[in-house]
């Protein structure tokens, strides 16, 4: 008989926002779990349903039901010194980030608190319709260690229209060029002048920030070329303009 539409074994692997919310509720509870009939652990599976409904992974209501919550709930035991130095063991199987989620934010209630509070901000506003961005899925783009959601919420406000014009008109009031604050790359003095307003936006703002109804100021937003913009998504943890720049100063030498 086929798994049905709510078992575990139909559903993809937990993402990193839903991995991170989970911890959250761990670390709240992490002398005494609650059980899966626990109204927290109700609540979390409301909202982890809602997460995937938002980021177009599920339309199914119970794509995360209450013993699924509290199965990953102890499978975070197991990545906990508190738990496993008396020899205990934790559940074995599970996600593979689930250790590096731990990692990231076990250590650091403050940012994990700040990420939580920003996941399901704009989860609840229902800013996080699934768009159209394919480089979230093409090998060498990562998503934010802060997961989907928040990746997505910063990459619909670098591509606003009219934020993307207001920059390059305020670069072009400024410096009457478009180029790479990394790389100083520009194309219209490379490939011609009749190539003119070719450059890509950034937003440097960080993730845990990003709350519904904030509006992006042009200061939140660099000018990169191409490469550069890539380099700043290449891996996990999001490299910064600053650090590209060094990167680049370094290595052409």
């Amino acid at each position: 008989m086929p798994p049905s539409p709510t078992s575990n074994q139909s559903n993809p692997p937990w993402s990193r926002d839903e991995l991170v919310l989970a911890l959250d509720l761990y670390l709240r509870h992490r002398g005494g779990l609650p059980g899966k009939n626990h109204p927290e652990v109700e609540a979390l599976s409301q909202s982890l349903n809602l997460i995937g409904n938002a980021t177009g992974v599920s339309k199914n209501q119970s794509f995360r039901n209450t013993n699924g919550v509290y199965m990953k709930l102890n499978n975070f035991r197991r990545w906990d010194p508190s738990y496993t130095n008396s020899g205990r063991t934790g559940l074995a199987k599970g996600n593979k980030d689930e250790e590096l989620v731990w990692l990231e934010f076990a250590n650091n209630p403050e940012r994990l608190a700040e990420v939580v509070a920003a996941i399901n901000a704009n989860v609840e506003s229902g800013t996080t319709t699934p768009i159209n961005l394919n480089e979230e899925e093409e090998p060498g783009f990562f998503e934010a260690e802060e997961g989907k959601v928040l990746t997505r919420v910063h990459r619909v406000r670098e591509r606003d229209k009219k934020l993307v014009k207001h920059k390059k008109d305020e670069a072009l009031k400024k410096h009457g060029e478009l180029k790479c604050e990394a790389c100083g790359f520009n194309f219209s003095k490379t490939y011609g002048a009749d190539i003119e307003g070719i450059i890509d936006i950034h937003h440097t703002k960080p993730l845990h920030t990003l709350q519904p109804g904030d509006k992006t100021k042009l200061t939140d937003l660099a000018l990169l070329c191409a490469n550069c913009h890539r380099v700043v998504h290449s891996r996990r943890k999001w490299l910064s303009v600053a650090e590209v720049k060094a990167r680049y100063q370094t290595n052409r030498l």
